[in-house]
């Protein structure tokens, strides 16, 4: 079931939302201000998270950009009913707002929307010109496809996947050939070289003595 972020400091508020959501089978975890939130985002995987706006030592305008790098999809939760702070959250990026005090059977409502609308999202990976279609095994760059095999594709997706770390050699070898491959970390080189020609990209950077980063 999916796990959802509860970021809420009003405890009898949390403490609502979670009864609800457990009722439904959902996965919780609960922060009650922006640090611990943090906390959450960089070391759990997160389905969605329900985002109050009125927070403790961050407040949710500071925190949603930190889980939209996430690709974390976010409910912001508001006391304040005004038009612009709802259009700030989502000028921000925020999937969807909800303003205090709500129906359980709204805020589950919601919850199911915009975690079918993740999902369907899920099956494209997206870099400025570069989309994968991942049920469809393809790669497309300006709209156009591309000519790649399948370990070029896979070797990409992760790349993309996991933008802006650092991937040694070793791991790359492990996750796109196996562990039972007996060839060397010369062969990630190739396909590395391979695709730079084929995109006609310089992000994918060179790490020296480690492996490779996907650049944004």
């Amino acid at each position: 079931m999916s796990v959802i972020l509860i970021i809420e400091d009003e405890e009898p508020i949390r403490e609502l939302i979670k009864l609800n959501l457990d009722m439904v089978g959902y996965e919780i975890l609960e922060a009650c201000d922006g640090d611990e939130a943090l906390h959450y985002i960089n070391n759990h995987k997160i389905d969605l998270a329900l985002l109050d706006i009125m927070l403790p030592k961050q407040d949710g305008y500071q925190l949603l950009p930190q889980i939209l790098k996430k690709n974390i999809p976010t409910i912001m939760l508001t006391a304040k009913d005004g038009l612009k702070d709802k259009v700030k959250g989502l000028d921000m990026g925020a999937d969807d707002y909800i303003t205090k005090p709500f129906e359980a059977v709204e805020l589950l409502a919601r919850i199911k929307s915009v975690l079918r609308r993740s999902e369907k999202e899920k099956i494209k990976v997206r870099m400025d010109d570069i989309e994968i279609c991942l049920e469809e095994w393809k790669v497309l760059k300006d709209g156009k496809e591309m000519d790649l095999t399948y370990k070029e594709f896979d070797l990409l997706r992760l790349l993309i996947e996991n933008k802006g770390t650092a991937m040694s050699r070793e791991r790359l070898l492990e996750l796109v050939w196996g562990y039972e491959f007996e060839g060397n970390t010369r062969t990630v080189d190739m396909h590395i070289q391979r695709l730079r020609n084929k995109l006609g990209t310089d992000k994918i950077k060179t790490i020296y003595k480690v492996g490779y980063r996907m650049e944004g």
